[in-house]
């Protein structure tokens, strides 16, 4: 069997650090997003097909024509036109039935493979409010009747999660369907006349499903995945007036210098440097090649490979891009003093985050000038800097 993963989107609601990256290769637990799709799928499915697009030569130079043990083809869909056009893309190697998800989310493989055993069908989730998502109803044995994109009214609280099982007869309805209000061709439109025609199966997962729509959400990603380490893995050298708890997984040639407090879960790459004298605390990623030094401060965060938090500086519920260098006392706030979910400005309109803790969005090799303060859930676009003493008080855009 083969799967279809959508892969070809600019994600302008994770910004800044898509500006310089497709979103499927966001690092999670210092794995991009779809490295961890793949080894969903690993077992059930022999091919991946990677529908591409915005910056796609990035993908293919990361996974090449394979990846453990899957067969991976590419098909480039120049126009965003939806999923339902970028699934007619692939056409021409979809000779029989398929699996087809989004690119940005993470499923549970053994929810992957009770789907790939139906016919026809969806994977699909109770939430508590679904208003944001495509909603469906089923019948008594878990047909379904209708699929609703974001009711006004409540339905159901059985949202979609973007992962489907098609047979080739799709690609009849997806030429046919009418546009979106958008202009686009949604997989959705032909799930519908599945629905009416009867046949196309709801599954609700077993497992989990990480959605990935803001930046802010690979933290809560981050986060799930490290809390799954059953053990520790360490390569590195670490100080024995270190003091390590918990698990936390270390890759070769990193040093642990002495007075380094690591609290697990914890992932650091390879070749990184950590210490003296700092605290590194649960739910962070550390990348390849990373320097947390003297008297910094790091909890529930994303550190990319390269980044540079050298000393004397406070990084909480923030994701800090490639090559990033924060300056001596560098700060990023993460709570507001009322208390209230941070709101964060998304194409213009202030978004509510959900968190009450949201630290900065740093893009990559940004600098930031010593004691440089953030105020909470600030944006730092690629290559911009602050100046000695600034206060960051609204995102920083080239």
């Amino acid at each position: 069997m083969k799967a279809v993963i959508f892969a070809a989107g600019k994600s302008t609601r994770t910004y800044p650090l898509t500006l310089t990256r497709p979103k499927p290769l966001l690092p999670i637990a210092n794995r991009p997003i779809l490295e961890h799709q793949l080894e969903a799928l690993a077992g059930i499915v022999d091919e991946v097909v990677l529908v591409v697009g915005y910056r796609a030569d990035m993908i293919r130079e990361r996974f090449g024509d394979s990846y453990n043990g899957l067969t991976l083809s590419y098909v480039e869909q120049a126009e965003q036109r939806g999923t339902g056009h970028a699934l007619l893309q692939c056409a021409s190697l979809l000779q029989e039935p398929f699996l087809a998800m989004n690119g940005d989310d993470l499923y549970a493989s053994e929810d992957l493979r009770k789907l790939s055993a139906v016919k026809q069908g969806a994977l699909a989730k109770e939430i508590d409010n679904p208003q944001q998502f495509g909603v469906y109803t089923v019948d008594s044995e878990g047909f379904a009747l209708q699929i609703i994109e974001k009711p006004t009214e409540p339905v159901s609280n059985l949202v979609n999660i973007g992962v489907y099982k098609f047979d080739p007869s799709v690609f009849q309805l997806l030429e046919s369907v009418e546009l979106s209000p958008r202009g686009e061709i949604e997989i959705t439109s032909a799930i519908q006349t599945l629905a009416e025609a009867g046949g196309f199966r709801v599954l609700t997962i077993d497992g989990y499903w990480v959605p990935i729509g803001y930046a802010w959400d690979l933290l809560d990603a981050n986060a799930f995945l490290l809390e799954r380490f059953e053990a520790s893995d360490i390569h590195g050298a670490v100080s024995p007036l270190a003091d390590l708890s918990g698990n936390i997984s270390i890759g070769e040639g990193s040093v642990i210098k002495a007075g380094s407090v690591i609290e697990g879960p914890v992932s650091i790459g390879r070749n990184s440097n950590i210490g003296p004298n700092c605290w590194i605390r649960p739910a962070t990623s550390i990348g390849d090649g990373c320097k947390v030094g003297q008297g910094v401060e790091v909890k529930n965060s994303i550190i990319m490979d390269g980044a540079a938090v050298p000393h004397l500086s406070y990084v909480g519920d923030s994701v800090i891009g490639v090559g990033a260098n924060l300056g001596c006392g560098t700060i990023t706030a993460n709570f507001r003093h009322d208390g209230k979910n941070h709101k964060s400005m998304i194409r213009g309109e202030l978004v509510d985050t959900g968190r009450r803790k949201l630290g900065a969005i740093v893009g990559d090799d940004v600098h930031t000038g010593i004691n440089t303060s953030i105020y909470p859930g600030r944006k730092l676009w690629p290559g911009t800097s602050t100046i000695p003493g600034e206060i960051v008080h609204s995102d920083v855009e080239k």
